[in-house]
């Protein structure tokens, strides 16, 4: 099989793991949203429930960032329907917006104490910053870097699959503490997402200059 062949697949297979990922994930936040009842040994329940505004806000915001997350990855959509990509991108932003302020008010009472919640902090930082810092650019019709920008925000939309995957190994199948998992998770789920996005940043730049 030819490189560029076994290339189309792996970015095929790729575009295929974010989509799936991040439509299940943004379904579940939707469907959270619209609980009535908690199980009595649900961690989260009741935080989520002393919580206040900041917990919708979170779930709907960052939702509604997964579901149009494959619409703005979608380089088809961005060249042949710009429109389109034009318009879910200040959708996205506004959900950005409301979800990372949500989660900034969550971390300073996340479950996990002040180690997760540290983490969530960053995050939603971060998350803000680096989706302003896209729309500045793409403001100033600077496009390249506005999606390198937009790809880093986009890596942290994704923490949200990421974080649920760490959980899912490290709590459900490895079966180590759930605590100190979800510390871990505060934090490993956007700096690996990270980490990933600026290598694949770094090698598309390499090979754009080669």
């Amino acid at each position: 099989m030819s490189r560029p062949a076994v290339r189309k697949i792996a970015h095929g297979a790729w575009l295929l793991f974010f989509s799936s990922g991040s439509l299940l994930v943004a379904a579940y936040a939707f469907t959270y949203l619209g609980r009535k009842e908690f199980h009595p040994g649900d961690p989260f329940a009741w935080k989520f429930a002393l919580s206040g505004i900041d917990v919708p806000m979170h779930f709907f915001g960052a939702g509604l960032a997964l579901l149009l997350a494959p619409v703005q990855a979608s380089e088809w959509i961005r060249r042949r329907l710009p429109a389109v990509h034009r318009t879910c991108g200040w959708l996205s932003a506004a959900a950005i917006l409301i979800g990372g302020l949500g989660g900034l008010s969550l971390s300073f009472h996340a479950f996990g104490s002040w180690a997760a919640g540290a983490g969530f902090l960053v995050l939603a930082l971060l998350w803000l910053g680096a989706t302003a810092n896209g729309i500045r650019y793409a403001i100033r019709g600077d496009l390249v870097r506005h999606r390198r920008w937009m790809s880093r925000s986009m890596a942290m939309t994704f923490a949200a699959v990421t974080l649920r995957l760490i959980l899912g190994i490290g709590a459900g199948a490895l079966k180590l503490p759930f605590e100190a998992v979800y510390v871990f998770a505060a934090w490993g789920s956007w700096s690996i997402n990270l980490a990933v996005c600026e290598l694949w940043l770094r090698w598309a730049y390499l090979r754009s200059h080669a």
